[in-house]
């Protein structure tokens, strides 16, 4: 009999961010059938790592061509659909089964990413604030905070474009967005499990709520030392343009309007999204156990829709609010959550010491091993599922069996296991600000950004801001929370 190793609620993308797909574990013991990722074939892997590498290079080499959402929901489907048929004719039920959940996933991260994306796009933040370096540091410095209350979606989406709007005047403007990706899309969320969706899954499956907040060095060391490398970047920047261009650009970006808030009322619709996705994850009304599929989407596009309804038109047009940037991910998500699945079916296995991939087995004993393997491939294939599959590594180092509410009883074994789910929890959220698909909001920020006129680093060239900046902050971690 195979057993799935289900998720209770499949999470939030930032602002409770819906898990991606979640890999199948098989129950091992006498009787017991090999897990689909044992036999899944390397190849299998190869869809996904022509979609990356398309994301990454197609907008260099036919950047008119890739614009447009309807080409890239064609490149999409063609790696897509060749993986989503080996997986039903090849590995019958058990294949179905994996892509049926694949979807089921994919259905609920798009409906609540939708549904932040909609309700925050009719708060209408008027005026805005100086575009000076201190101003822009005090605005990701709120934002970083905020990530850790109502998600990095929802801070994002909220802050992007104030932040935008205050610095119109000014010309090179893409550091700004980079280093929003960095803090509020990505390391403010550490402390709570409603900051990103990696600490939301472990709170499901049995870490404490405030658990989380045990991480505050490790995120005030990433964040403050984010900040002030931003703040002298930004300084910079600055100067550079009061020499290159007429006038007093200092003064064209301390210019501002008064600051006020319309379309409020949309707050109340976002404490509903949160409202129901931790009502479906404790299980409120149902007994504990999980809501069934449909509940809780439901009650969200009830809310979207509501939502949209009762704002004024206005409000939106303020915020130059379209439906292009969530179409996108829409689509590049289809792709990313069908090729996903046997990578992250095989990963699984991998780490599970269940098979080796190319010749090479998964040996992970230290936590600065966790923070640097989960965080990297939290950069390239979504944090959420990277952090379930090394934490039930994790698990199976304690001989704890990854199945029901398995962390509890893993942070129950010692010292040794929190330090290991720790590192696996800081470089899951950390490490998914490497490249613009490590985490959900770091695409509709970019898109939301590219929209107001800003030229976006490329795939790559946003790595080499990431690699630069990121990589020796992520060192200082390693050296001072670590090492053991």
């Amino acid at each position: 009999m195979r057993a799935t190793l289900r998720s209770r609620a499949l999470g939030l993308t930032s602002l409770l961010l819906p898990a991606a797909p979640r890999p199948v574990f098989a129950v091992q013991g006498a009787g017991a059938e090999a897990p689909i990722g044992q036999g899944l074939s390397i190849v299998a892997i190869l869809p996904f790592v022509l979609l990356l590498i398309g994301i990454a290079v197609l907008p260099l080499a036919h950047e008119r061509w890739w614009a447009g959402n309807r080409n890239k929901g064609i490149v999409a489907a063609v790696l897509a659909v060749p993986v989503a048929l080996y997986l039903t004719a090849v590995w019958g039920a058990e294949g179905r089964h994996l892509l049926a959940e694949t979807l089921l996933d994919y259905v609920s991260f798009i409906i609540l990413l939708a549904a932040l994306f909609v309700i925050s796009g009719g708060i209408h933040v008027r005026g805005s604030l100086a575009g000076t370096p201190l101003g822009n540091t005090g605005v990701l410095g709120i934002g970083a905070l905020l990530s850790s209350v109502i998600g990095t979606t929802g801070a994002s989406m909220l802050l992007i474009r104030p932040l935008l709007r205050a610095n119109q005047s000014r010309q090179r403007k893409a550091h700004l967005v980079v280093f929003f990706i960095f803090i509020v899309a990505n390391c403010g969320g550490l402390l709570t499990p409603l900051g990103d969706p990696p600490l939301f899954l472990g709170y499901l499956e049995g870490v404490p709520f405030t658990w989380t907040l045990r991480l505050w060095p490790q995120w005030l060391l990433a964040n403050g030392a984010l900040l002030l490398v931003f703040m002298i970047w930004d300084q910079r920047v600055l100067d550079r343009e009061e020499v290159e261009r007429p006038g007093s650009q200092l003064e064209a970006a301390i210019r501002h309007e008064p600051f006020s808030v319309r379309g409020a009322h949309n707050f109340l619709f976002l404490a509903g999204i949160v409202a129901v996705i931790v009502a479906a994850g404790r299980g409120i009304g149902t007994g504990g156990s999980p809501w069934p599929f449909g509940a809780k989407e439901g009650l969200m596009t009830a809310l979207t829709v509501a939502a949209y309804a009762s704002t004024r038109p206005h409000h939106r047009a303020a915020n130059a609010f379209v439906f292009g940037p969530i179409v996108e991910v829409a689509v590049l998500f289809a792709g990313i959550f069908v090729t996903m699945a046997p990578a992250l079916a095989i990963l699984n296995a991998w780490g599970q010491g269940q098979r080796e991939v190319l010749g090479v087995g998964l040996g992970l004993t230290q936590p600065w091993q966790f923070f640097w393997t989960a965080g990297g491939l939290s950069s390239v294939v979504d944090n959420t599922p990277t952090y379930l599959t090394f934490s039930a590594t994790a698990a199976g180092i304690g001989g704890v069996p990854a199945t029901g509410r398995f962390l509890a009883p893993l942070l129950a074994t010692g010292p040794s296991a929190a330090a290991m789910l720790a590192a696996i929890a800081t470089g899951a959220v950390f490490m998914g600000a490497i490249t613009y698909i490590g985490n959900g909001p770091n695409f509709m920020v970019k898109a939301v950004a590219e929209h107001h006129g800003v030229q976006m680093p490329s795939f790559f060239g946003y790595m080499a801001y990431s690699l630069a900046v990121l990589i020796p902050v992520f060192i200082a971690v390693t050296f001072l929370f670590l090492r053991s």
